[in-house]
């Protein structure tokens, strides 16, 4: 890439070895260059800013003084670990990322062996770092095992239930806490970082250390130090909940003054047990827009940095047709407006999950839990109980981690919970961590479920008006992005029946054409109908929506397979045990005989790419389709 000839030291970096050779200034020019190339890589080709721009400084601090890959450093989410992957060799590859055969958005063991572990959910790290950690030491090996968890993966239990196993056992883990809410900013400066190198220090760490052998023989008088010791650090910083944990608690540390986190992590390197390090860095740091609008410039669109100066905000924000999410935020606010039950709940999704204006206009029944999705669910379910009626928005991935609290405290005890489930299906290029391959699968197996998918814009809105109108779980699940550009019309009556698919394409007969009879599911309609329209000449072609999943038009699909020589199902969900396999136990069941095709998600992980290509890769796109049909007939 001569892209990097520009960058002379950046250039000069291909793997963290090259850190060893520069002294702290230019490590500081470093990250000068590294933050405008990340800024000028990034205007090319979208992608994760905010979070990737605050933390620079921390990157290169960790690369320069630990020694990955042999000590391990996990990113959690992974949204902040693009300069992680330039200095660790993949600077000229940065121009391919999140595009499809390019570099992953996300730490990935198969792409390099300093991703030590796959991320791209929140909260996993200091798990897989504490467990990291206990193999060195049954190895052992003298490595360290380093979780960066940002401010909001802490307020996940998973993290917790970390923190307090680690805190009983002597692992060598360092837990940085990239705090970038800068909600303790005042407490950053000289002060704070002068007593973050004191207690990383050898000074106080032997201190520490020889006072408990002395004064542990005497407990009363070892009490008082330990109160005064708590006393005293509780005063000026706020890490006496990781001490009770079993750390050793180190900060606030100003994440972006280098010369002190490089001495700061030096003094930790040579510390043995669980350590807690804190810093404070800003999002977007270095790029004005962003470190004003941090949210908005979480994911940038391509363009970002040469069309906009340091006083706009993300161009094309104005969309002409809204995507799926944008109707899910119409529908919600319409209805709260309606009935005064309504509750909305999101796992720190609120702009993803398009709940924006709803929590501006009805903020006492609005609640962000944080990245608790556990808690989310058993929260609606509390509520339902009372007689609020909790629209719970969540992304289909995110779900998968409240699978439990579904089943046992929402649908065992058939609770009126709505879930407006985004991002079904293929998302494109946050690749497999964020696909929603798996969500008809496994919530069709649970009893008292209803499940719809819709297959455009207008569709979506009806079937939330319809969906909050059952006393029971449900959920509508609709996918990322745009639909075909159906215009909602919120007068219509919307004719859903419970259970009832639409047969919305019927060719007249022609007894000399093969019958096809296509049953789609969701948003891959618009694909049926144009591949039945390309068809027409060579077969009889039905297609079907089929709108619910659960329960399933089961009349309409014994009539489609007598009348058919071919029944083709159509998802954007697993093939194993989503909607086609649901069709097929139906068929099974009525002991009904006709062939049939189930179209839909491999038994794999997609690769990130975009939602075109993945569904062209696995035939779902209307060639796909015809291909499928045509083959089947001519074998």
């Amino acid at each position: 890439m001569t892209e990097l000839l520009r960058y002379p030291l950046l250039n000069t970096i291909k793997s963290p070895d090259d850190l060893t050779d520069l002294d702290k200034d230019q490590l500081i020019l470093l990250a000068a260059e590294l933050r405008l190339f990340l800024l000028r890589s990034l205007d090319k080709t979208g992608g994760h800013l905010s979070s990737n721009l605050g933390a620079i400084e921390l990157t290169i601090a960790l690369h320069r003084i630990f020694n990955a890959p042999a000590d391990k450093i996990i990113w959690d989410v992974g949204h902040q670990a693009y300069p992680h992957k330039i200095l660790t060799g993949r600077a000229e590859l940065l121009g391919t990322i999140r595009s499809k055969n390019g570099l992953s958005g996300f730490p990935k063991r198969s792409e390099s062996s300093y991703d030590a572990f796959g991320v791209g959910h929140s909260s996993t790290s200091i798990s897989a770092a504490l467990g990291m950690a206990i193999a060195a030491n049954k190895a052992g090996l003298k490595q360290k095992s380093i979780a960066v968890i940002g401010d909001g993966a802490m307020t996940a239990g998973m993290a917790f239930e970390a923190l307090n196993h680690a805190g009983d056992l002597d692992a060598d883990l360092l837990v940085v806490l990239n705090d970038n809410d800068m909600s303790i900013s005042p407490n950053v400066g000289g002060l704070s970082n002068y007593f973050a190198k004191v207690l990383s220090g050898k000074l106080y760490s032997t201190v520490k250390s020889n006072s408990k052998k002395v004064l542990s023989s005497m407990p009363s008088v070892w009490e008082l130090a330990c109160r005064a010791e708590e006393h005293v650090k509780g005063m000026v910083i706020p890490g006496t909940l990781f001490e009770e944990l079993g750390f050793n608690y180190i900060g606030p540390v100003d994440g972006h003054d280098l010369p002190t986190l490089l001495t700061t992590l030096a003094n930790i390197k040579q510390l043995s047990g669980p350590q807690f390090l804190h810093i404070v860095t800003q999002k977007g740091k270095g790029f004005e827009a962003a470190e004003q609008h941090p949210t908005q410039y979480h994911a940038a669109s391509a363009g970002f940095y040469s069309q906009t100066d340091d006083s706009t905000t993300l161009k094309n924000t104005e969309q002409s047709t809204p995507t799926y999410t944008q109707v899910f935020s119409q529908w919600i606010v319409d209805k709260a407006q309606q009935d005064a039950h309504l509750v909305a709940i999101t796992p720190a999704m609120r702009e993803g999950s398009g709940l924006v204006e709803f929590s501006q206009k009805f903020a006492d029944r609005y609640y962000d839990v944080g990245i608790a999705e556990q808690h989310s669910v058993t929260l609606a379910a509390g509520m339902a109980c009372e007689g609020l009626r909790p629209v719970v928005a969540i992304y289909s991935s995110f779900l998968q981690r409240a699978y439990d609290q579904l089943i046992h405290d929402v649908a065992l005890q058939n609770l009126g919970v709505l879930f407006a489930i985004d991002r079904g299906g293929i998302v494109g290029s946050d690749g497999a961590t964020h696909t929603g391959s798996f969500d008809l699968s496994f919530m069709r197996c649970i009893p008292n479920m209803t499940i719809l998918a819709p297959a455009d814009e207008n569709e979506c809105y009806h079937m939330l008006d319809f969906a909050f109108t059952l006393n029971s779980p449900v959920a509508v699940r609709y996918p990322r992005g745009k639909g075909p550009g159906i215009n909602i019309d919120k007068q219509a009556n919307s004719a859903l029946e419970k259970g009832k698919a639409k047969l919305v394409l019927s060719q007249a007969q022609n007894k000399q054409l093969k019958t096809v009879s296509i049953l789609s599911f969701g948003s891959l309609l618009h694909q049926a109908i144009q591949a039945a329209e390309q068809l027409k000449d060579r077969y009889q072609v039905n297609v079907i929506n089929m709108r619910f999943i659960k329960p399933l038009d089961t009349q309409l699909i014994q009539n489609m397979a007598r009348q058919s020589e071919l029944l083709l199902t159509l998802e954007d969900n697993a093939i194993l045990g989503g909607a086609g396999s649901a069709v097929n136990e139906v068929l099974s069941s009525h002991s009904t005989c006709c062939p049939i095709i189930n179209l839909g998600l491999p038994d794999k992980f997609p690769e990130h790419g975009t939602q075109a290509e993945i569904h062209r890769d696995y035939g779902l796109d209307n060639s796909g389709i015809i291909k499928t049909i045509d083959t089947f007939f001519s074998t």
